[in-house]
């Protein structure tokens, strides 16, 4: 592309995410968020962000676990913690989780210019360090189905504020969906249908049915 019809960054191949060029960020997933959740049931929240983590790990996509004030709010979701029990979540006392240098030196450190987040709340505790990001040069991507904010109105308006600062929205399934790209890589399919299972309802029990259908003898 010339100077007169440059690029745009957000279309063809690569602007779709993979493994070997983003980072995950989950920020403050914790009991106080949760209690004052009104955009999504609070299950649906934890499903999605426990599938996006496990996704990540799945793809071996580097993750920070974050916090705000957690001897106030409260720890991290365990079902989240549990997908890596090793690490400690980064416990902050900014809002804005971009504003800790911590966090901004860990994404660095990776060498990867495209970030995935999702927090609780979307008009806050996400809204705040993707716009921030974005203007440090960064490529973010927006969770939305693993996000919520205090009412719908206020995680709408949130994800409109960041597509209008120029993050990309997605949900978590779509996510994994990028990172796998084919089903010819067969060495993460079996781990990516029990997510299917675990996580995604109504396509897990089909994904089931069909499995039984395929391992049931012939009738004679």
């Amino acid at each position: 592309m010339n100077a007169t019809n440059p690029r745009n960054p957000k279309a063809g191949l690569d602007a779709l995410l993979t493994p070997d060029n983003c980072v995950l960020l989950l920020i403050d997933h914790q009991p106080f968020q949760f209690a004052g959740l009104r955009s999504h049931d609070t299950q649906s929240v934890i499903n999605n962000v426990v599938g996006l983590a496990k996704v990540a790990k799945l793809y071996k996509v580097p993750t920070l676990l974050t916090t705000v004030v957690e001897e106030r709010g409260g720890y991290l979701l365990k079902q989240l913690q549990d997908v890596f029990p090793e690490q400690k979540p980064i416990n902050r006392t900014f809002i804005n989780t971009w504003e800790d240098t911590r966090v901004v030196e860990w994404v660095k450190q990776t060498g990867r210019k495209k970030i995935v987040m999702a927090a609780l709340w979307t008009e806050i505790c996400l809204a705040m360090p993707v716009i921030h990001a974005l203007g440090d040069g960064y490529e973010v991507y927006i969770v939305t189905d693993a996000s919520g904010g205090v009412s719908l109105e206020a995680h709408e308006v949130a994800i409109q504020r960041m597509v209008q600062a120029g993050a990309v929205p997605l949900t978590w399934t779509v996510f994994g969906s990028e990172l796998q790209r084919d089903w010819a890589r067969e060495a993460t399919v079996p781990e990516l249908a029990k997510l299917l299972v675990e996580h995604m309802g109504n396509v897990g029990t089909s994904f089931l049915w069909e499995q039984q259908l395929l391992n049931t003898p012939p009738a004679k």
